[in-house]
């Protein structure tokens, strides 16, 4: 019988959610519904100097907000050193590893040798079969891994395909320092075993690590579990993604305007593909998902495909989708002038109306903000220099003799103001747009907005007079 699918995304929390990150949570978030599975979230604080508090915050709090859930409670990995240094002495006494007893000064000779002779720094087992008893009185040993000389390590990845280390290149890894502290290696094996993970999914940045993890796995007869090395994501320039390309954290794609679904389906087409595919709903990645479908090369983020993606996003949303969205970021984003933290009584009500045509043009909540500022901006406006330079001295008269027909509208809705307007125009002999360009920049202090008709609607009578009246002479 197969047994079921345990994934797990292992972060230390050293920082944000970096969005790399979160495409490795994803990936494995994907491939665990896939196959009804499960996927477990591991804090690797085991770096006690690094790992705060805040940073664990930021992982969880990124995680909920791309809709990652996971199963069960998260485990802590330096809540388990002992049972790190247990597996280790375990080791020790089956002969699969040994004290070794070198000095911080014999290793740097190592390091120096190494380094002379242009190769990488390799242990040269000096201990391996020394008696521990004629070792330096008071030195604290570590526990080396008794690793195999000869032969190869091969793991069967999922996505680079069959990888081969000689044994020979590999040296005899410390699985337990002399404070009796574990070490990363060590500790990812035993909590993966521990987990019952079947699938390590992570980046290509530790196929390295693979080899090593492969052969403490083998030392204690414990099945290797599949693994599948993603390749890393670039800059838009080729270069491995840094702070200088812009937003790194999930949090910061939030504080940017993009919607979760958008962002979960952009990430899912970097490095992966289904056809020609580009959009996604959640329950079609988890139904196409699989291991086989990432490529081995380095994807490049793109920004301008991104937006576009959220855009498409945008425009699907309902209503209450894109207000439960702006409650969400609003917050972060701290309030623009006029509005408040969040959207409430008559203000969500005038963002509800005025939503269709918003969600049409905007690309991101900030845009979608930037765009609805007529709805929240106090009067009296200020008003941007295009719209500025349409109020001049004629336009503002034309304004004040207009505030007469809109005040004895029996209704006020967009075909009641649209008519009005118009028979304005046409009485005072002018083209439409004479009096709807100047209308507008009185009404959202800027020279273009969604429908002018729209805007009044939204607006309301009572508001609208209000700006009228105030630019009017």
């Amino acid at each position: 019988m197969t047994k079921p699918v345990v994934t797990r995304f292992a972060p230390s929390p050293t920082g944000f959610l970096h969005i790399g990150g979160g495409r490795t949570a994803l990936f494995n978030w994907l491939y665990a519904r896939r196959f009804g599975g499960k996927m477990l979230l591991r804090i690797e604080d085991t770096d006690r100097e690094r790992s705060t508090d805040a940073a664990i915050d930021a992982i969880i709090d990124g995680l909920k907000w791309l809709g990652l859930d996971w199963d069960g409670d998260p485990i802590f990995q330096f809540a388990r050193a002992s049972r790190h240094a247990e597996i280790a002495h375990d080791l020790l006494a089956r002969g699969r590893a040994y004290r070794c007893f070198a000095t911080p000064a014999e290793l740097d000779e190592m390091r120096e040798k190494a380094r002379a002779e242009g190769r990488p720094m390799k242990y040269d087992g000096r201990w391996r079969d020394r008696d521990p008893a004629t070792a330096p009185a008071g030195l604290k040993p570590v526990i080396r891994l008794r690793a195999p000389l000869d032969g190869e390590t091969v793991v069967e990845d999922q996505v680079q395909g069959r990888v081969v280390w000689q044994n020979k290149d590999l040296d005899d890894l410390v699985l337990l320092r002399s404070d009796g502290t574990p070490t990363y290696m060590l500790a990812v094996v035993v909590d993966d075993h521990d987990m019952g993970v079947t699938h390590v999914i992570r980046g290509d940045d530790h196929l390295t690590n693979a080899a090593r993890q492969t052969q403490i796995y083998q030392a204690m007869g414990w099945e290797v579990p599949v693994m599948a090395h993603i390749p890393l994501i670039h800059g838009p320039d080729g270069a491995k993604l840094s702070k200088r390309h812009g937003a790194l954290g999930v949090d910061a794609y939030r504080s940017m305007g993009y919607l979760p679904a958008a962002v979960r389906n952009y990430l899912v087409r970097l490095g992966w593909a289904h056809g020609d595919q580009e959009v996604f709903s959640t329950d079609e990645m988890i139904a196409a998902f699989d291991l086989a479908a990432i490529g081995r090369s380095a994807s490049r983020f793109d920004y301008a495909k991104l937006e576009n993606l959220n855009g498409i996003y945008m425009r699907a949303a309902s209503v209450d989708e894109i207000l439960a969205a702006l409650d969400q970021v609003m917050p972060e984003l701290g309030p623009p002038r006029g509005l408040g933290p969040a959207l409430s009584g008559t203000m969500r009500a005038r963002f509800a109306l005025a939503m269709p045509g918003l969600k049409e043009r905007a690309k991101t909540l900030v845009e979608l903000l930037d765009s609805a500022a007529y709805l929240y901006s106090p009067r009296p406006l200020v008003l941007e220099e295009k719209a500025a330079a349409l109020l001049d001295g004629e336009a503002r008269q034309r304004l004040g003799l207009l505030i007469a027909p809109l005040e004895a509208l029996g209704e006020w809705t967009v075909g009641s103001t649209e008519a009005a307007v118009r028979a304005f125009a046409e009485a005072q002999g002018l083209k439409l747009g004479q009096v709807a360009q100047p209308l507008r920049a009185a009404l959202t202090g800027k020279s273009t907005s969604p429908g002018l008709f729209d805007v009044l609607a939204v607006l309301g009578r009572e508001e609208c007079i209000l700006r009228l009246k105030d630019v009017a002479t």
